[in-house]
């Protein structure tokens, strides 16, 4: 099988994990890779995670002109952002996933760090998340305010929408947008019970001793 293949294959695999897990349901959610030739492999527009098709993913050039397959995603400005301000990023994943949804509705929820420092894996696999306004659907405005924070996150999350997070490949990718969905599920468990946080010495001790994946950034 080449590495195109092998590509195609684990795209749609990861994708389905993520849709039969209830991660983003419908046609909702969208994921990109790169491949060996500079250019990407990106599930197609209206296209459900959980019925992704391999020969039918969007094949992009290098300058993001669709080469082969279906149409992509109408959120390609979102993933051509993180594409283009930070030059380790071989995939992108969006989805529309329940806990990080609800915990950016709620009012005192920090916009330049969104998770709360409950666990050491989200600070290894994402760093600091930021909330970035509502914005439609579709809205090109989305890769814009991406491309403000000018490539110092590897993942920030749509209010009212959905998480949207970079990685080296597209295996981590999907692992750090589950740690994102993870940690928003355990703040809303922990919502008024105050639990104990990581202190600042145990953050920056995590931060300092964490291996530059390419998933993480500095807090």
């Amino acid at each position: 099988m080449s590495e195109d293949s092998n590509l195609r294959e684990k795209i749609c695999v990861l994708a389905k994990s993520l849709f039969d897990r209830g991660l983003t349901g419908g046609s909702t959610g969208n994921i990109s890779a790169r491949t060996s030739d500079g250019g990407l492999l990106v599930s197609p527009t209206g296209t459900s995670f959980g019925r992704l098709d391999p020969g039918r993913l969007s094949h992009l050039d290098a300058s993001y002109f669709l080469i082969a397959g279906d149409a992509p995603t109408k959120e390609m400005p979102l993933h051509q952002a993180f594409y283009d301000t930070r030059s380790r990023t071989g995939a992108v994943v969006h989805l529309h996933s329940c806990h990080s949804v609800a915990l950016s509705m709620l009012p005192d929820t920090d916009p330049d760090n969104f998770l709360p420092p409950l666990t050491p894996y989200a600070i290894m696999r994402l760093g600091k998340v930021q909330l970035l306004p509502y914005f439609m659907p579709g809205d090109p405005a989305m890769g814009e305010a991406v491309r403000g924070l000018a490539g110092r996150r590897t993942a920030v999350m749509l209010a009212n929408h959905g998480p949207v997070v970079a990685g080296t490949d597209v295996e981590a990718a999907c692992n750090a947008i589950e740690e994102l969905e993870d940690t928003a599920r355990l703040a809303i468990l922990t919502r008024g019970l105050l639990p104990r946080m990581l202190t600042q010495d145990q953050i920056e001790t995590i931060v300092n001793h964490s291996p530059p994946d390419g998933t993480s950034s500095t807090r």
